[in-house]
């Protein structure tokens, strides 16, 4: 960490803030002998579950010019078990890039309100994970993406350059496949690394348009926007998709697509 003295005071003063919270039980350690002065843990004991010595933990928690690398101020963070909130406001303090903020905490299952937000909603919406598979969705989605959301093949990717009817559903299918794509590319890199190597090598062997197309390195963030289908039964629809991730759960993204 390079920065100004007062950033080092106020980076220690809420490092010791939250060592002060914690006591030796609430981290699994068995107290120190001797009469505690320290409201929470000691110092020691801090650096000790941190990993580093007590000299120069002491020396951060003083707001001394001290460097610091990510991978430190992880440990650190994870020491003090800091919440989510805590953890980003940390590094933002330290103005460094958390470690481990591309990797989503693995849920034993689909989170309930994930799960159960298209059904909510009125007009299709479904939720997309990592590897955007279609883990939720609603009836009119279900509906609107026929040959996708009806079958047992959720996988977003695979249906558009598997499926034979997403040729015709999508308008313009190499424009819509190559935004897809560059979409996918951006959203992977925070997805488990050799689940996104496997997706990628499976669709590269079965796809010569995703070969083609993989090798053009585009990356677009998924913003939305208009998008028309031509639905087999209803003929051209015309929507207005939007996109966002839930706060809790940022592995999962949430589309909606509202009529025009």
């Amino acid at each position: 960490m390079r920065f100004s003295p007062e950033q080092h005071r106020t980076l220690g003063a809420f490092l010791r803030a939250r060592r002060d919270a914690l006591s030796p039980g609430d981290v699994g350690l068995h107290p120190l002998p001797g009469r505690r002065r320290a409201k929470g843990l000691r110092r020691e004991e801090a650096a000790q579950l941190c990993g580093i010595s007590t000299t120069w933990y002491t020396w951060l928690e003083q707001g001394r010019d001290v460097s610091c690398s990510a991978a430190t101020l992880a440990r650190i963070a994870t020491a003090l078990h800091l919440s989510r909130a805590e953890r980003v406001y940390l590094f933002e303090l330290a103005q460094m890039k958390d470690p481990d903020a591309s990797r989503p905490a693995v849920a034993s299952g689909l989170p309930e309100p994930v799960r159960t937000f298209p059904e909510q909603m009125t007009v299709p919406c479904y939720v997309l994970d990592t590897l955007w598979n279609a883990c939720a969705c609603n009836r009119p989605a279900q509906d609107l993406f026929v040959g996708w959301l009806d079958s047992g093949e959720h996988n977003l990717l695979r249906y558009v350059f598997l499926a034979p009817c997403a040729r015709t559903f999508l308008e313009d299918w190499e424009n819509s496949a190559r935004r897809v794509l560059a979409e996918f590319r951006a959203a992977s890199i925070h997805g488990d690394r050799k689940q996104v190597e496997t997706l990628v090598h499976d669709l590269r062997s079965q796809s010569p348009d995703f070969e083609r197309l993989w090798h053009n390195q585009s990356v677009l963030l998924r913003e939305g926007g208009a998008r028309r289908f031509y639905h087999p039964v209803k003929g051209l629809v015309d929507f207005d998709q939007t996109s966002l991730t839930f706060t809790t759960w940022p592995q999962y993204q949430l589309v909606t697509l509202q009529p025009r």
